[in-house]
C-alpha cells in the first residue's frame, strides 16, 4: 500500500484535501486502525467498524463542525473521534482521565451532541435545524446516524412524527445493519428486511408518509456512492431520509460472522481476530449469569413467571429463559417505556413478570414506573442489571441514581442483595407473590461464591441483619459496595469497635434493628454504591431526624457529580468507597 494517509489526517479539513479516488485506502487504514486499538484496549467493536465509509463521507462531504453531526447511541463513533483530532489518544479511550467511549459535547466541538442512551439523535438534530431556522441560517446542515434498533424506540418515532410537518434542514440516516446489541426484532426490522429485499413496494414506504425526502437503501460500504448520495440531498430542502445497509463487524471476518460476541469483544488478536480467552475456572458467577440461570429454574416451576427485557437478552442472560420459553420470554427493542407498562399489563392478570432493565435505562421509564406499575400498586419485579459504578462505559451508563429515583415512589419495594446468595433468594422470593413491585438492583461483574447454588430460602421483606457486632461505630451497608465494607474490617483484623450491618432493604427499611443501632452507637457511616443525594444514606437520615436521635451520622457513596469512566476500582477511589478508603476511615475511627 502507498504512503499512509490517516496519519496525516489531523481533522476533517485534511480529509477533505484527499482525492475521492483515495478513500478507499483510507477506509481500510481507519479499519485497521481501530481494529489494532480496540484489540488490545478493549471497547465497543463491531459497530464501529460497521460504519466506516459512512463516517468518512459524512466529513467529506459536510463542513462539520459548522454543520452538526450527531451519532445516536455513539457505540459506531469510534472513527469519527479518530478523524476528528482524537487519534493519537485514541488509545486512552474508556480509561481515566482519557476520551469518552461516546460523543462528548466537552470533549470535542465536533461531537454537537452528547449521548450513550439510545433513540435521542433525530430529536436533538431536529432541535439544532429548528434553532438555525430561527436564527436565519438556512444553510447549515444537521444530520442525524440512527441504527435500525434505535429508530424502532418510540422516541425516534417521535422526532421523526415532528420532523416531517416542519421545513427544517435535517438529514435522518439509518444505519441499517439488522442488529442493536442482540438482533433487531419486531414488525419494524421485519418492514426493514422487506425494503432491503425490494419486497416493499415504494408507495407502501412508511418514511415517505411522514413526509420526508426518502432514498435509499444503498450499499454503505461503497463509498463514492454514499458520497454521491449526500451529495446530492445537502442541495434537498426540508427533512431527508438516507436508507444505508452496512454489516456491523465490516472487515474482521469474526465480527461479521458472530456479530453479538463481537459488540464488545474484549482483548482478542488483531491479525486473526480471535478473542484472547480468560481464564474464568474457579471465579465465581457473573450477576447476570445468576438472575438468568435462576428465574429460568424459576420459570420451570412456576408457570405464570414471564421474562421482559428491552434489547438486552444477551446482556441479562434472560436469554436462557427465551431460548427454553419462547412463549414466556420477550425481547421488545430498544423500549424501555413498552416494557414496563407491558408488565404492568401482564401483571393485571396474574403473571409474575420479571422486567429485567439496565439501572441506567430504566430512566427512560420513569413515568411508566410510577403511573403504570406504582400507582396501581401493581406487583411486577424489576431487575435491575449494571447497578451502581459500571466502569468504563462512563457516565451516561453508570447506575447510581436508581436507589434515589426509586426510594421516593410510593408502593415501591427496594432490595440491593450483598452477594449472589441474596440474588438468588429474592428472585424466589418475589415470584412467590408480593403485595407491591419491587426493584431489584445488581452490579456488572462477578459475585462473592462459586458455590452460590443452595436451596431457596424466603426472604422477609424489610429485614436487615448484623454481619459483625461492635462497641462504638455502626457500618450500616446497602448491597454488594458491603463486600468492601466487610474485607476493609477483615484486614484491620476486625477492630471490636466497629460493628457492621446489611441493609439490603432501601425501602422499607428495617426500622426495629435501626432503634436499636441509633441507641447504642455514637457513630454511624452508611455506605452504598448510589448517589448521597437523595439514596440509602438519606433515607437514614430521615430517620434519625423522625425518631430524634442525636448520632454523628456519615455518609458515602457517588458524589453530587457525574462520575467519567475508568475501572470499577478506579471510581471507587474517586468516591472513597475502595476498600483502602474504607481502612483509613476505619483507622481514624479506632
Amino acid at each position: 500500500m502507498s504512503n499512509n494517509l490517516l496519519s496525516s489526517i489531523n481533522s476533517p479539513t485534511d480529509l477533505r484535501q484527499l482525492d475521492v479516488n483515495q478513500l478507499p485506502q483510507l477506509a481500510q487504514e481507519l479499519r485497521d486502525f481501530i481494529i489494532d486499538v480496540v484489540s488490545v484496549k478493549e471497547g465497543h467493536l463491531g459497530a464501529s467498524l460497521g460504519v466506516v465509509e459512512l463516517t468518512i463521507a459524512l466529513h467529506y462531504v459536510f463542513d462539520t463542525p459548522k454543520d452538526s453531526l450527531i451519532w445516536d447511541v455513539g457505540h459506531q463513533a469510534y472513527g469519527h473521534k479518530i478523524l476528528t483530532g482524537r487519534r493519537d489518544n485514541f488509545h486512552t479511550n474508556r480509561q481515566l482521565h482519557g476520551i469518552s467511549g461516546f460523543p462528548k459535547r466537552s470533549e470535542s466541538e465536533y461531537d454537537a451532541f452528547g449521548v450513550g442512551h439510545s433513540s435521542t439523535s433525530i430529536s436533538a438534530a431536529l432541535g439544532m435545524a429548528i434553532a438555525s431556522n430561527l436564527k436565519g441560517d438556512l444553510e447549515q446542515q444537521h444530520i442525524a446516524v440512527i441504527g435500525d434498533a434505535s429508530i424502532a424506540s418510540g422516541m425516534a418515532f417521535e422526532g421523526l412524527n415532528h420532523a416531517g410537518v416542519t421545513d427544517a434542514n435535517l438529514l435522518v440516516i439509518l444505519n441499517d445493519n439488522a442488529i442493536g446489541i442482540d438482533p433487531s426484532v419486531g414488525a419494524l426490522k421485519n418492514y426493514l428486511t422487506a425494503v432491503k429485499e425490494g419486497k416493499n413496494p415504494k408507495q407502501n414506504n412508511m418514511i415517505k408518509s411522514l413526509n420526508f425526502d426518502y432514498s435509499g437503501p444503498i450499499d454503505g460500504h461503497d463509498i463514492r456512492a454514499v458520497i454521491q448520495e449526500l451529495e446530492r440531498l445537502k442541495k434537498v430542502k426540508g427533512p431527508k431520509f438516507l436508507h444505508v445497509i452496512t454489516t456491523k463487524g465490516k472487515g474482521l471476518q469474526q465480527a461479521e460472522e458472530n456479530q453479538v460476541q463481537y459488540h464488545a469483544p474484549g482483548k482478542f488478536d488483531a491479525n486473526t481476530g480471535e478473542i484472547i480467552p480468560k481464564s474464568e475456572a474457579n471465579l465465581p458467577p457473573k450477576y447476570q449469569d445468576v438472575f438468568g440461570e435462576t428465574i429460568l429454574d424459576l420459570a420451570q416451576k412456576n408457570e405464570k413467571i414471564i421474562g421482559i427485557t428491552p434489547a438486552m437478552p444477551t446482556g441479562s442472560s434472560l436469554k436462557l429463559m427465551m431460548d427454553a420459553f419462547p412463549k414466556r420470554a420477550f425481547d421488545v427493542g430498544i423500549a424501555e417505556q413498552h416494557a414496563v407498562t407491558l408488565a404492568a399489563g401482564m401483571a393485571t392478570q396474574g403473571m409474575v413478570v420479571f422486567c429485567n432493565i439496565y439501572s441506567t435505562f430504566l430512566q427512560r421509564a420513569y413515568d411508566q414506573v410510577i403511573h403504570d406499575v406504582a400507582l396501581q400498586n401493581l406487583p411486577v419485579i424489576f431487575c435491575l442489571d449494571r447497578a451502581g459504578l459500571v466502569g468504563e462505559d462512563g457516565a451516561t451508563h453508570h447506575g447510581v441514581f436508581d436507589l434515589a429515583y426509586l426510594r421516593c415512589i410510593p408502593n415501591m419495594i427496594i432490595f440491593s442483595p450483598r452477594n449472589e446468595i441474596a440474588l438468588q433468594n429474592i428472585l424466589y422470593t418475589a415470584q412467590l407473590g408480593l403485595e407491591h413491585p419491587i426493584a431489584i438492583r445488581y452490579p456488572r461483574g462477578r459475585g462473592q461464591n462459586i458455590n452460590w447454588k443452595s436451596p431457596y430460602q424466603k426472604i422477609t421483606i424489610g429485614k436487615a441483619n448484623c454481619l459483625k457486632e461492635g462497641t462504638k461505630v455502626a457500618v450500616v451497608s446497602n448491597g454488594t459496595i458491603g463486600n468492601n465494607v466487610t474485607q476493609a474490617l477483615e484486614n484491620l483484623q476486625n477492630p471490636t469497635a466497629i460493628a457492621h450491618f446489611d441493609f439490603p432493604f432501601v425501602k422499607p427499611l428495617d426500622e426495629t434493628l435501626l432503634h436499636t443501632i441509633f441507641s447504642k452507637f455514637e457513630t454511624i457511616i452508611t455506605v452504598e454504591d448510589g448517589v448521597i443525594s437523595g439514596g440509602f444514606g438519606s433515607a437514614i437520615l430521615e430517620f434519625a431526624v423522625a425518631n430524634n436521635y442525636h448520632s454523628k451520622i456519615q455518609l458515602l457513596g457517588i458524589p453530587d457529580e457525574f462520575i467519567e469512566q475508568g475501572t470499577v476500582l478506579e471510581l471507587q477511589q474517586i468516591c472513597k468507597i475502595d476498600v483502602s478508603s474504607l481502612e483509613v476511615l476505619f483507622e481514624e475511627l479506632l
